[in-house]
């Protein structure tokens, strides 16, 4: 059947789409525990940076299960919003997210794509909305993220007329950070993961939070509020360490970061 699978490299969770037969579809069990999965991450001290791929070299994730999670949602057997921890809404969990895209990014496995903080995809990815085709449309954060990642003409473009895009037009349209060869995909997800473990837990968090609950503020009180996250770092163990480990010039040994042990590899 498949779901979704979890596994640590040091303070680094690898979350995997694990439904390789499917092209990685989400069944409606996998939605629950991916977003079990997220919380997990969110709880876990240990844990400081989380990867999102897919398993196999087909598909990072084409959505929805057509047979089986798109019809119960049609039949109104549930609403849509019990599938927000899946797709990060209303999220608490300001850990860093990177997505490592290995294949076929399609749906909801796009819209889920569009919640993570960090994205890389193999340079075989390819990437579209067909939500518009089958009379339904991408309600999984899409209608609200996409335009305020990228320009309006690229977002309406993708959901409207739902061709697939490679990855070299994701990247071009601001949607990547990096594409690179796909067997270098989760290597590099990784060591960028690991940089961030170095980070001070307390900042990322921080930046995280902030920029995801200031950008619909008016921007006084966007000001107001920024000030107020700001200080809060400032006035942290981490800052205080990271300061004195800058005036003796060694690596910090950031507070926040007690309970993260090194990786395994």
């Amino acid at each position: 059947m498949g779901g979704i699978s979890f596994e640590r490299d040091g303070a680094v969770a690898i979350i995997r789409f694990d439904r390789p037969d499917k092209l990685n579809a989400l069944t409606l069990a996998m939605y629950e525990e991916l977003a079990a999965a997220f919380t997990e991450v969110r709880d876990d001290e240990s844990l400081a940076v989380a990867i999102l791929t897919g398993r196999g070299d087909s598909a990072f994730c084409v959505g929805a299960d057509l047979t089986e999670s798109i019809p119960a949602l049609a039949d109104g057997r549930f609403d849509i919003s019990e599938w927000d921890g899946a797709h990060q809404k209303h999220t608490t969990l300001f850990k860093p997210v990177i997505a490592a895209v290995n294949g076929l990014c399609l749906g909801g496995g796009f819209e889920i794509m569009l919640s993570t903080d960090i994205r890389i995809a193999a340079d075989t990815a390819s990437f579209g909305f067909p939500e518009s085709g089958v009379g339904v449309v991408p309600a999984g954060g899409t209608l609200t993220r996409l335009t305020r990642q990228i320009p309006y003409v690229w977002a309406m473009e993708l959901m409207l007329e739902g061709d697939r895009i490679p990855a070299a037009q994701a990247l071009r349209y601001g949607l990547l950070n990096e594409v690179v060869p796909a067997g270098e995909l989760l290597d590099t997800a990784l060591r960028r993961a690991h940089r961030l473990v170095g980070k001070s837990g307390t900042a990322l968090a921080t930046i995280k939070e902030a920029v995801l609950r200031l950008g619909d503020l008016p921007q006084d009180q966007a000001f107001h509020s920024e000030a107020l996250y700001g200080q809060k770092a400032f006035a942290s163990p981490d800052a205080r360490e990271g300061l004195r480990a800058f005036a003796e010039r060694r690596p910090a040994a950031f507070p926040s970061r007690d309970n993260i042990k090194p990786p395994s590899r």
